[in-house]
């Protein structure tokens, strides 16, 4: 770890009983764990007692042989890249830089990422769809072979071992079992946070639910509030409580005190119950239901409704059979969070569509019916894999740190279960065959839908950099939809994009009032506005409809003719 040549002491006795028993722990731990009978609960990586006895062998596996290939693979690539001022978080350390050997290895793997990444760009022949997943698939490779993912090729992992005298290694060990008896990767400091305690706390009740979902109506902290009510559909996949995380940023507070009656569908983690649901009940039995159930309680003629990433995609086929069914006018507004419709060009989950992933959601279906909401945590940990992956693996396993706290990453890992045959069919039928875009290529209550029909005005909104929802997809809608509409590109991605609060002054967003026939239109004459959209979001719901009313009765959860079943958040977000 220095530059100098003189001899390193020899260890004296009491080294040599340290080791022993770090060793002699480690496996310990091991044997342990074994014992358990805890062999690993799926999706994350199981880990074999085989290549498990040794643990500084298992935490270092090939980082001798891709240290010794470094040279033979930049040779071999003709990589001459100058990669050295670039800013990457994983070499930030500064034991990267003050060592020749390990700053060499850093500059060098970070010359040969390039070179690996750009010749899938070159490569002839392929076809788009090709072509993503190899980029998708080297871009793995690469942020796996990182030198900071092994301990031998990472100069402050191998610092803090000689400080903690391999403390780090068995803490590391521990935090390692700990999230293979989870059956998840830990990413965020636990116990520091807790629905209902510092998550999701916007005052409000709980005023109806059914199996699938629950409805919370949010206390006014304003004497008047605008006469259509708000109700968010959250995707069935997540949580509500993004848009509710801690009071600084939650949109819903902040919905709240500008004088909006919110209503939150909070959805039903899939049990048995209702493993069997598909697209009619979340239209049907969820959103329209929701619809209905507001507008009574309210008296009101219509509702506007935001439908965030797959609850907007429903939100579509909601609206299309409200059209054929005569009944637009239930619908003041709609508005679009990172939601697709139209999956010619879909990000890429697309890549998760193979054999393996329909092998496993039919086999699911038959045992229990239900996707244990795990699997899919773990497929968008992989779509950002060196953030959310290989980021703790380092900190956790090698480092031997516990995670800081971090509100946005406790409800990434608070997974929902999925109904399974729904979830295969909805991947099959709008991923892969598109047919949301086709008149009658969907029925709803057996009814053939067509979103053309969607005449509703509609708030589109994308994150320019969603890696989930491309804004080059979620555009797409623009072409789609009939009613008046406005598209708005946020900063950052599918989440920051959307949950950024004003105050905290970060990012910004682009608007185009011309009309434009495509994205690539839309940007080039776009306006940038520094900060958060939702003003932007506000103002032209006030648009929408200004008239206002006094906010007592039925706008107070529990007072109208829905009488409050408990506190928000509600249980069914709590239930895992």
């Amino acid at each position: 770890m220095n530059n100098e040549t003189t001899n390193p002491p020899y260890p004296s006795l009491e080294d040599w009983q340290h080791w022993t028993w770090v060793t002699g722990r480690a496996q310990q731990m091991l044997m342990e764990f074994w014992a358990q009978g805890a062999t690993g609960d799926q999706p994350f990586p199981a880990v074999s007692p085989t290549n498990a006895a040794d643990p500084m062998a298992w935490m270092t596996a090939g980082a001798e042989a891709w240290s010794k290939g470094l040279e033979a693979w930049g040779k071999m690539l003709g990589s001459t890249a100058d990669a050295s001022q670039r800013k990457d978080r994983r070499f930030s350390s500064p034991e990267w830089s003050e060592n020749p050997v390990f700053e060499t290895i850093k500059e060098s793997y970070l010359a040969i990422s390039d070179q690996l990444l750009g010749s899938v760009e070159e490569v002839e022949g392929l076809d788009e769809e090709a072509r993503q997943k190899l980029r998708f698939a080297t871009r793995s490779f690469v942020d796996a072979m990182s030198p900071s993912n092994f301990a031998l090729t990472n100069p402050q992992v191998m610092k803090r071992t000689i400080d903690t005298k391999g403390e780090n290694l068995l803490n590391g060990l521990k935090n390692m079992l700990d999230d293979v008896r989870g059956g998840q990767l830990t990413q965020t400091k636990k116990g520091a946070f807790e629905v209902g305690r510092n998550l999701a706390t916007t005052p409000g009740k709980v005023v109806y639910e059914n199996a699938l979902y629950q409805l919370i109506q949010y206390t006014p902290v304003t004497e008047k509030v605008l006469e259509t009510p708000v109700v968010v559909f959250p995707p069935w996949i997540n949580r509500f409580y993004i848009l509710d995380l801690t009071p600084e940023k939650s949109f819903v507070r902040w919905c709240v005190e500008n004088g909006i009656t919110l209503f939150m569908v909070s959805w039903k983690s899939a049990d048995e119950s209702i493993a069997d649901i598909h697209l009619d009940d979340y239209v049907l039995n969820g959103q329209i239901d929701a619809i209905d159930t507001i507008r009574d309680l309210l008296g009101v003629e219509s509702v506007h409704t935001i439908g965030y990433c797959v609850a907007g995609t429903t939100l579509a086929a909601t609206l299309a059979y409200l059209a054929t069914k005569g009944e637009t006018k239930k619908v003041k507004s709609a508005t679009f969070l990172t939601a697709q419709v139209d999956f010619t060009e879909a990000g890429d989950l697309k890549l998760f569509l193979g054999d393996e992933t329909m092998t496993l959601l039919d086999q699911v279906t038959k045992e229990k019916g239900y996707l244990d909401g795990r699997y899919m945590a773990a497929t968008f940990n992989l779509l950002r894999g060196r953030e959310l992956i290989w980021n703790y693996v380092t900190n956790n396993y090698l480092l031997g740190q516990e995670p800081a706290p971090f509100d946005l990453l406790h409800w990434n890992g608070d997974v929902t279960n999925l109904p399974a045959a729904w979830h295969r069919d909805y991947l099959e039928t709008l991923y892969k065959a598109n047919k949301l875009i086709e008149p009658g290529g969907i029925r709803v209550a057996g009814v053939p839908i067509d979103i053309t029909k969607v005449a509703v005005p509609a708030y589109i909104q994308a994150g320019r950099e969603d890696h989930i929802a491309p804004p080059q997809s979620v555009w797409k809608a623009m072409k789609h939809f009939s009613g008046a509409k406005r598209f708005l590109l946020a900063g950052s991605g599918h989440i920051a994009g959307v949950v950024n609060p004003p105050a905290a002054g970060k990012y910004q967003y682009w608007t185009n009032d011309e009309d434009a026939a495509t994205l690539e239109e839309f940007i080039a004459g776009a306006e940038e506005h520094k900060g958060s959209w939702w003003p932007d979001w506000l103002a032209w719901i006030r648009k929408q409809s200004s008239k206002e009313t006094a906010a007592t009765g039925a706008r107070v959860p529990g007072k109208g003719k829905l009488k409050a079943i408990e506190d928000a958040p509600g249980r069914y977000v709590k239930t895992r």
